[in-house]
């Protein structure tokens, strides 16, 4: 099963403030559904609490947290008390590729065995982040494709995607 991680960062890695998101991208959310869709998604608890703790509709849902019972039961909703186990929650499954969507500590624990990282690249500052992916290793990924997208009247950024794959 190839563990795969997908973000959304700015030139500088930011990718949150305040346990929220910090642009809103109506290509990267479709972007993001349609690459998700019907594999299991591993995710903290802070992520999933900043989704209103709503599991992802159409995915299996794997939350990291190491409080054991914090959440209600929810149909799709798996609770990981680690990263590890996580991922042994995904290849129960039977799932081909596994989605690592965030938060920041996640993205650190999991980068250095992941496969494949989909990246989008938001092409701005925010100063005032407190959340950051950590920095791709270019002797450990390789960029094997890239679509650049521009500013509209429903994106105020313009922005990347890239895939990353893992060397060998």
């Amino acid at each position: 099963m190839d563990i795969s991680i997908v973000v959304a960062a700015s030139e500088d890695n930011a990718i949150g403030e305040g346990n929220a998101l910090l642009w809103k991208l109506p290509n990267d959310m479709k972007f993001f559904k349609n690459t998700t869709w019907g594999m299991p998604v591993i995710m903290g608890r802070k992520t999933f609490e900043s989704m209103a703790s709503n599991p992802l509709k159409g995915r299996t849902n794997i939350v990291v947290s190491r409080q054991e019972n914090w959440i209600e039961a929810h149909e799709g909703l798996l609770l990981a008390k680690s990263v590890e186990h996580a991922i042994e929650l995904a290849k129960d499954s039977d799932c081909k590729e596994v989605f690592v969507i965030g938060g920041g500590e996640i993205y650190k624990q999991v980068l250095g065995i992941a496969h494949r990282i989909y990246l989008t690249r938001v092409h701005t500052l925010f100063p005032n982040a407190d959340t950051f992916f950590p920095s791709i290793d270019h002797d450990s990924f390789q960029l094997v494709e890239e679509v650049a997208m521009t500013t509209d009247v429903k994106h105020a950024f313009s922005y990347t995607f890239q895939t990353w794959e893992r060397k060998n």
